[in-house]
């Protein structure tokens, strides 16, 4: 047997074992604090508005509030304005079943005759636990 080919194979069975360690390390992490959850489902609700996949968007506000509302009301509310160019969640406080999230939005503004850039804009919101699950809450 020539010795040349053992070490090659040993070196390919060697990489492809950590390639495999390293992807399920990656598939493994899951968000388990209420922070890394809300944190994680907030980039959803705001990747969702960004892209105008309202529906997508919808489906992460509150059971109360989807009683209530309509996914084209939803739309109808945030659908129009301004244009927002960038988001980053910056902060999670979390309570028990309540937690604020503080989000920078870069948004830019429509003017006749005017180009002012992005202007970064902050804001809270808040998410509530509601039967284990972490929901976007809106005022009614």
């Amino acid at each position: 047997m020539n010795q040349n080919i053992v070490p090659g194979r040993r070196m390919r069975a060697l990489l492809l074992a950590a390639g495999v360690l390293a992807l399920s390390g990656c598939a493994a992490f899951k968000p388990s604090t209420p922070e890394q959850i809300v944190e994680q489902r907030a980039k959803e609700y705001w990747q969702a508005r960004v892209a105008g996949q309202f529906e997508k968007a919808y489906a992460l506000s509150t059971p109360a509030y989807r009683k209530t509302r309509t996914a084209d009301q939803f739309r109808m509310q945030f659908g129009a304005g301004v244009a927002i160019k960038s988001v980053e969640v910056t902060k999670v406080t979390c309570e028990s079943e309540k937690c604020i999230t503080q989000v920078k939005l870069g948004v830019q503004p429509a003017m006749v005759g005017a180009k002012l850039g992005t202007i970064d804009s902050y804001l809270d919101e808040t998410w509530l636990l509601e039967d284990g699950q972490w929901w976007h809450y809106q005022d009614l």
